[in-house]
């Protein structure tokens, strides 16, 4: 084997940013058609929780230990919304322009991108793909402040559950990442395409089957 070697011209990688927020609200069929674009992201924050072990013990010593389900949860921070999230907040119009709160949250997915970068092509090295399943917004505090000689822009913030979708050959999971350094460069067009509406498609979100089927028909 090769000696090992840290820090190596080209390995010094790092994740910041987020950008390209798409939200997708599922229908009664269980899919995520019809993506509009989230503008305004400024942070999204991933929380899984679970997989807590729970020791066992027989015959005076620790026999196995037991790990409870993972789940995924994430906050959404940004200065804007799209206008059909208000289904996914709990918010229904009435009549145009009068809406009331504390109605039914839509279930919801939704897509962003953090930036990949090293220490030769800085934050363009490439981009991870984030792509999160069966979402729903919890109620969040939003605050309104007065102008002063420091004005900010008011932000809002919602925290998100999920519940995980049907990953064939693996366990469910309600959060998938394309590694667009890694992915083979048409298999990653095909999914940008599906994700973006790119060419004549709609903007959809797709479902972890797809996303294997995929790998065949985009020649990956």
């Amino acid at each position: 084997m090769p000696e090992i070697v840290w820090d190596a011209v080209g390995d010094r990688i790092f994740e910041t940013g987020v950008d390209h927020g798409v939200l997708f609200v599922r229908n009664a069929q269980g899919a995520y058609p019809l993506g509009v674009p989230w503008n305004g992201l400024t942070t999204v924050t991933e929380s899984p929780s679970g997989a807590e072990v729970t020791p066992q013990y027989a015959d005076n010593m620790k026999y196995l230990n037991l790990q409870s389900a993972e789940e995924f949860a994430a906050t959404i921070e940004a200065f804007t919304y799209p206008d059909e999230f208000a289904a996914c907040d709990g918010t229904a119009e009435i009549v145009p322009g009068v809406s009331v709160g504390q109605q039914n949250r839509s279930t919801f997915g939704f897509s962003y991108r953090s930036k990949l970068g090293n220490d030769i092509q800085g934050q363009d090295y490439g981009y991870k793909i984030h792509l999160i399943y069966g979402a729903l917004a919890a109620p969040t505090e939003k605050t309104n402040a007065t102008i002063n000689e420091s004005p900010e822009a008011s932000s809002f913030s919602w925290e998100l559950s999920t519940t995980a979708v049907e990953v064939p050959g693996f366990k469910p999971s309600a959060h998938v990442v394309i590694n667009s350094t890694t992915v083979p460069p048409e298999y990653l067009a095909a999914v940008e395409a599906i994700l973006y509406g790119k060419g004549s498609g709609t903007p959809r979100l797709p479902l972890p089957k797809e996303l294997i089927e995929l790998e065949e028909t985009a020649g990956a």
